[in-house]
């Protein structure tokens, strides 16, 4: 896709202005007599938006902004009266809106922008925003399903768009002495990586609500909330967060988390596309000697496998084990019975393994890294109890500002954690554990008119090609049904 030429992010706004100053012989005043220490010209600060302002998009936008460095030009969400509100508060001069796409229409000298939505709206968000030349720093999970992942790594290379994905743990120093003891070789080839989580901590493995179109909030825009989504009327009980348990909207503990943890390993061991997936989830009572499913929504835990292919980092195959729902692998015998695995309270974790020892982690908001290592000639050594930010989220949207003011080609770009030709294949990665839950779900009548569970099978993966090569019927979880208006 062709970026239009006014927006094209190597000879941009502030460039331009800067050599339209040179040319004019323009007197430029020095910036401390303008502004004092700190002071950042208008030219040379970026025009940034936020589609989501609320919940997680209220903090994005924020930290984006770098204490009032960048300029706020626009705030995009489907109801202003909730937590948004403290967006419009923070930002009082920024214009608002309800549907991105008009304010990506109308608002022609955004740069960039922070998309902070519900999982199924951050591809259709992404690929209108990149479409137009406009930076983006989308929220993990990257998509809401494979095919997008796929398509905004393409998108963005194709336009030269300065891209970030939400995991900023990513961006944790800590995480370089999971990298160094890795590189070092301290724990020797590793063969297998246990992840796990005590998600999810909202309603998964109930009855899809009942709609109830008289309740539907007065401020709240509800076809824009539902976006690529099929229409239907109100339904309580999804805006603003318990949408994360439904395959329509949410992408499930794997989404929510899943995104961080398994960055730890899939970083650190350099891998790449899984080549399989199996999984086995929790059933959910109906009657006597009965154990079923809610198809439209996620189980309420589950235990998946992926395998990956030897890398330059570790020279055997790798087994990657994930469990959610609370469920944790066995401790270690060389760690000791009293320490947390992962983080506090073991409640969520990785685990890479070697032949040498064990690497013990975390990564996620309320548990820190903590990188502990476990030789089994009885060596540890560990991490810092308490991390000691300088700041916020360890500067993973300050990060990507700089990088989209510095260009496609700058090393500001390259240095980022998680730009999206890392995050999609990592995305990807991620999302292949639901194309393994939702297949393991698919059922059909046999013969005898019962209920067949036909997709219980190690599905064999082409990650080049985006297919399951042995259950046709698995493929049509890569991607998904979109509304007019929102299609990828």
């Amino acid at each position: 896709m062709r970026i239009p030429k006014k927006e094209n992010q190597d000879s941009g706004r502030r460039s331009f202005l800067k050599n339209a100053a040179i040319a004019s012989s323009i007197l430029i005043v020095p910036r401390h007599v303008l502004g004092g220490v700190g002071y950042t010209a208008p030219s040379d600060q970026l025009n940034l938006a936020a589609i989501g302002a609320g919940g997680k998009g209220s903090s994005d936008i924020k930290n984006a902004s770098v204490n009032g460095r960048e300029r706020v030009v626009a705030l995009c969400d489907v109801d202003f009266s909730g937590s948004a509100s403290r967006s419009v508060e923070n930002f009082p001069n920024a214009k608002k809106y309800h549907d991105y796409r008009e304010m990506l229409d109308k608002e022609k000298d955004i740069d960039a922008v922070t998309i902070s939505t519900p999982d199924h709206v951050h591809g259709p968000a992404a690929a209108y925003a990149m479409e137009r030349g406009k930076h983006v720093y989308v929220q993990k999970p990257m998509t809401h399903n494979i095919r997008e992942a796929r398509k905004l790594t393409e998108m963005a290379r194709a336009n030269k768009i300065v891209s970030q994905m939400g995991n900023q743990g990513g961006s944790n120093p800590l995480l370089d002495m999971v990298q160094n003891w890795i590189d070092d070789d301290k724990i020797g080839k590793v063969s297998k990586v246990q992840v796990w989580t005590n998600r999810p901590v909202w309603p998964q493995g109930i009855p899809f609500p009942e709609p109830e179109p008289s309740k539907k909030p007065e401020d709240l825009h509800w076809d824009l909330w539902l976006g690529p989504s099929a229409y239907i009327p109100y339904t309580p009980n999804l805006h603003p967060f318990n949408w994360r348990g439904w395959w329509d909207y949410g992408t499930g503990a794997l989404g929510d988390v899943g995104c961080h943890l398994i960055d730890i390993p899939f970083r650190t061991l350099g891998l790449m596309y899984p080549t399989d997936a199996e999984c086995s989830v929790a059933s959910i009572y109906t009657d006597m000697w009965t154990a079923d499913y809610y198809p439209k929504g996620c189980p309420p835990a589950s235990f998946i496998t992926l395998h990956f292919d030897a890398t330059s980092k570790s020279k055997s195959p790798i087994e990657m084990t994930w469990s959610d729902g609370g469920i944790r692998p066995s401790h270690p015998d060389i760690i000791p019975a009293d320490d947390d695995i992962g983080g506090r309270n073991s409640a969520n974790g990785v685990l890479i393994i070697g032949e040498k020892g064990i690497i013990s982690t975390n990564i996620n908001d309320s548990s820190p890294l903590m990188p502990k290592l476990y030789l089994n000639d009885g060596t540890t050594e560990f991490g810092p109890e308490v991390e000691e930010n300088e700041e916020p989220e360890y500067g993973h949207q300050r990060k990507w500002v700089d990088a989209c003011k510095a260009g496609f080609n700058s090393k500001e770009h390259k240095a980022l954690t998680s730009s999206f030709d890392y995050a999609g294949p990592m995305t990807e990665t991620v999302l292949m554990g639901n194309l393994a839950i939702r297949s393991y779900m698919l059922r059909r009548e046999n013969s005898r008119g019962q209920a067949e569970f036909f997709g219980r099978k190690k599905l064999l993966w082409d990650g080049e090609n985006m297919r399951i090569t042995n259950l046709e019927e698995a493929n049509q979880f890569v991607g998904r049904e979109y509304r007019d208006g929102f299609k990828v």
